[in-house]
């Protein structure tokens, strides 16, 4: 199923997190993301380039949005016209499903 139909779903203390050859394959879904460790801890991240502050703000408030009806919240690093965003599921210390729907539905808003 296409990420962007999924729903980002509460995740639990005591779950693992995903196995890195899972998320090996999730990342062909997700274009433009990088995977990366952030003090050991798997996460995915992306930059994002605008032509000024305001398109930038415009992006991040779109996200934060959709962060908020997801329930799923990246880290944000804004650079007055560059946006990072980074994605880990911090319940868990690690990736889950949850961050690839957020960054499938990103791409979305970002086209």
């Amino acid at each position: 199923m296409d990420l962007t139909q999924k729903k980002c779903k509460p995740c639990e203390g005591g779950t693992l997190p995903m196995q890195k050859e899972d998320a090996a394959k999730l990342m062909m879904q997700v274009i433009g993301w990088q995977l990366l460790q952030i003090n050991g801890v798997d996460a995915i991240e992306k930059r994002f380039k605008f032509k000024d502050f305001a398109e930038a703000m415009k992006f991040v408030n779109n996200v934060a949005a959709l962060a908020e009806e997801e329930g799923h919240h990246p880290n944000f690093d804004i650079r007055w016209n560059k946006v990072a965003l980074t994605l880990w599921t911090h319940a868990i210390e690690g990736l889950s499903e949850n961050d690839f729907i957020m960054a499938a539905k990103i791409g979305e808003l970002h086209q």
